[in-house]
């Protein structure tokens, strides 16, 4: 049977003057004990030593309870407190020794250091609360929070350590100067929740910690909206992040799974991994990224598939030594290019649709730097689809280019490997070689280029087969300069003014064509010149040199030879 205790400031029949003379006459009786305070301030600590409710009767905040200096209450037991305020500064504000503590329509005030204290092996429950400038700290403990509120915490609103188990609904954070909620080496589950001006990640799990998070809002934070590092663990579902300096962040090891959730107007990136971060994305949609969408560094290794990126800067950077798989992302509305790989990173793109975008995937590094995008498509991009410099290798396969300035280029040294591709109403070329760089293509389509269809220039290689180039304006195609290759199973056909242009260098033995074949070479003395005129023909102002002409040839096949005093025929 519970003891029934009246506590009111003024006294009365039967009543006690203080909450500690109430404590001391139940701990004496030994039986579990209900202490109805009437409203009041009472500064004193309280020590809760066996099974008590402690009630507000006049309803909540009617009972200040306060310490200057010190805990205002030490439960040893199970205790019950509803509608206190609990104040104090310099200590724990609420420490629980042993057994469960449940606090209801309560509020506490901690001006410094912590606000509840649930030690190993015992049990926090939190419900209707408000928690001011204090933290929550569970060490080792398990803890239930639900429709609480926690403000203006001078350190991390909540934190679960060493093996603590918490789970978070309903609830919002706001203000807090590090860390709305800290998972470290512990567990926690937070649903419905708001987490907002935190000066560091609003959630942030390290330590191989385990967090999951569902439904929750996380808005005008610091730095990062959700943070896994150290090994943590977990997932974060339907979660939308509104103006983080970073959206989600993952490194040293952590492996999350992120699920349909919304990353938007983050002033740096979306979604960070790095450090050898890891992670599954899937059904996500990034818009408004200050920087970068997707940026993957430093040994970060994700899987990102299903999802959008819209009205940002990049969309997926890939650099210093990053790796990653990307398949099924719609990319839209960018500023800068789509897909970045640079200085050693690797990146498999599968089933990416690029719209409206200055560019669409750029490469550039060593030779250890490496790209493949398979069934994609580009269309509207304003200068060149697909980029390769340095050393890098790219490789695309069924990949299509809709109204671009140039479809697939490589420079400097870099390696470009084409097959099933295509290219139309492009401005300037379909495939482009210049530099030092290599193009090998394999059954290419060029239509509509206002330019030309595949071109080479300095001493880069052009080797394709099988290529049909449909309606190029200038030429199918061009080599200049010192640039060289092999056309092999190719047709030029439409309203174009040239077949090709070359220099002498390149192997047209496979070209079929009835446009003009034009041959120019560049020497150092001028020879004589020759200038076949036909009346359909191309009409030429000044000297031209080294020139030979086919027109309407079905098939145009050139020989090189040199004769005994070595100048060529």
């Amino acid at each position: 049977m519970v003891a029934r205790y009246v506590v009111a400031p003024n006294g009365g029949r039967r009543a006690h003057r203080d909450i500690t003379s109430a404590l001391a006459e139940a701990a004496r009786r030994g039986r579990p004990a209900l202490i109805e305070i009437e409203p009041g301030h009472y500064e004193e600590t309280l020590t809760v030593r066996g099974e008590t409710r402690l009630v507000a009767v006049g309803g909540p905040g009617s009972v200040v309870v306060t310490r200057p200096r010190g805990t205002v209450l030490d439960s040893w037991a199970p205790v019950v407190v509803q509608g206190l305020v609990l104040l104090g500064r310099g200590a724990d504000v609420v420490s629980c020794h042993a057994g469960a503590l449940t606090l209801e329509h309560t509020e506490i005030r901690a001006h410094d250091g912590v606000a509840v204290h649930a030690r190993p092996g015992t049990s926090l429950t939190l419900r209707d609360s408000t928690v001011l400038h204090g933290r929550v700290l569970l060490a080792g403990a398990e803890g239930l929070v639900e429709r609480c509120r926690f403000t203006d915490a001078a350190d991390n609103a909540l934190a679960v350590i060493d093996g603590g188990r918490l789970s978070l609904t309903g609830s919002r954070i706001e203000g807090s100067r590090l860390h709305g909620l800290r998972v470290s080496g512990g567990s926690a589950r937070i649903e419905r929740c708001v987490l907002t001006r935190t000066g560091m990640a609003a959630v942030f799990a390290d330590a191989r910690a385990e967090l999951t998070v569902t439904d929750c809002l996380v808005e005008s934070v610091q730095a990062e909206g959700i943070a896994y590092v150290e090994q943590s663990r977990g997932s974060v579902e339907r979660t939308r992040v509104v103006d983080a300096r970073y959206g989600i962040a993952v490194a040293s090891g952590a492996d999350p799974v992120v699920r349909d959730c919304v990353l938007t107007g983050c002033r740096d990136t979306g979604l960070d991994i790095n450090n050898g971060g890891r992670g599954r994305f899937e059904n996500c949609e990034i818009t408004r990224a200050g920087n970068v969408a997707v940026l993957v560094t430093k040994g970060g290794a994700p899987e990102v598939h299903d999802c959008r990126v819209a009205d940002g800067k990049v969309a997926i950077a890939v650099t210093d030594g990053g790796r990653g798989r990307f398949t099924r992302i719609d990319i839209r509305d960018l500023t800068s290019a789509a897909l970045r790989v640079h200085d050693e990173a690797t990146a498999v793109f599968e089933h990416i649709t690029v719209e409206r975008c200055p560019s669409g995937l750029e490469t550039r590094g060593n030779g250890g730097t490496q790209a493949e995008l398979t069934d994609s498509v580009m269309r509207d991009v304003a200068m060149a689809a697909v980029t390769a410099l340095g050393q890098t290798w790219v490789t695309l396969r069924r990949v299509t280019v809709e109204r671009a300035a140039l479809a697939f280029g490589a420079g400097e040294e870099a390696q470009l490997l084409l097959e099933d591709c295509g290219a139309a109403a492009v401005t300037t070329g379909g495939a482009s070689a210049f530099g030092g760089a290599r193009v090998l293509a394999r059954n290419l389509t060029v239509t509509g280029s206002d330019g030309l269809g595949v071109f080479a220039r300095d001493t880069a290689r052009l080797e394709i087969e099988g290529a049909t180039l449909v309606d190029c304006a200038v030429s199918g195609a061009s080599f200049v300069d010192d640039s060289g290759g092999r056309l092999e199973g190719c047709s030029v056909t439409g309203t174009g003014q040239l077949g090709a242009l070359h220099n002498g260098l390149v192997d047209l033995a496979g070209l079929s064509t009835s446009l003009p074949v034009l041959e120019k070479t560049v020497r150092t003395e001028p020879g004589p010149t020759v200038v076949h005129h036909h009346y359909e023909g191309p009409v030429f102002n000044g000297p031209v040199h080294d020139l030979q002409l086919a027109w309407r040839n079905i098939h145009a096949v050139q020989h090189r030879t040199t004769n005994e005093d070595g100048n060529r025929t």
